[in-house]
């Protein structure tokens, strides 16, 4: 990454902070919408399988009903935008096939170089429980929601990531079961209200020494 830009990441990064108030007046731009959706679709998951899929609300009607079973956090009704995070609830041969099909459309792979690989991520993922499975895509939500805290940072759009809400009560309200989806995390997305105290204050970070250890 040129300096420059690695530098005014660095920048975004510390001035993120997890909002407590959003404004409510302000909505994120269409413009800006499709670049966290571009962002989104492009975070890093294990075997590229992308089991990650994002509902984006932009509704207050359905916020507002939303944040009781938020934990009453009211920036799910104040955000401009609410990021759900759902995982596939099952990963069969034919989603893994789907995957390596696209492989080979857009890298042109030959599907002899495939076949193994392939054929190595359904065994693998057959012989895994539901709940192997939810764990394991849950650790792949958490991947996204980094990277889609970083992709807000750097359009100067706050975010507040949430584990403090009821999933069930997610997947009912959304009839995700019958899309073969879970929800695992939420994150409302929109613009720090100017009297929300917390965008002041400074950050809380051990110093690098203590959070890194260097090996040479």
């Amino acid at each position: 990454m040129h300096k420059t830009k690695f530098m005014s990441l660095l920048k975004a990064l510390k001035w993120r902070y997890a909002t407590k108030k959003f404004d409510t007046s302000k909505v994120i731009s269409a413009a800006d919408i499709e670049n966290i959706k571009e962002g989104f679709n492009l975070t890093a998951t294990s075997y590229g399988l992308q089991p990650v899929q994002l509902l984006l609300v932009h509704n207050k009607a359905i916020q507002k009903e939303l944040v009781p079973i938020s934990m009453n956090q009211q920036q799910v009704e104040q955000a401009s935008h609410l990021a759900i995070f759902c995982v596939k609830t099952t990963l069969d041969a034919d989603y893994v096939i789907e995957y390596f099909d696209r492989i080979k459309t857009i890298r042109k792979t030959p599907d002899e170089i495939l076949a193994s690989f392939r054929t190595h991520i359904i065994d693998s993922f057959g012989a895994k429980s539901a709940e192997e499975i939810h764990l394991w895509g849950a650790k792949q939500a958490y991947l996204a929601m980094g990277n889609l805290l970083a992709v807000c940072a750097d359009l100067n759009i706050d975010a507040c990531p949430m584990e403090g809400f009821e999933p069930d009560k997610y997947d009912a309200y959304f009839d995700l079961k019958a899309k073969g989806l879970r929800s695992v995390l939420i994150m409302p997305m929109g613009y720090r209200a100017e009297d929300d105290p917390f965008a002041a204050m400074k950050k809380v970070r051990k110093p690098i020494s203590e959070s890194i250890t260097e090996i040479n």
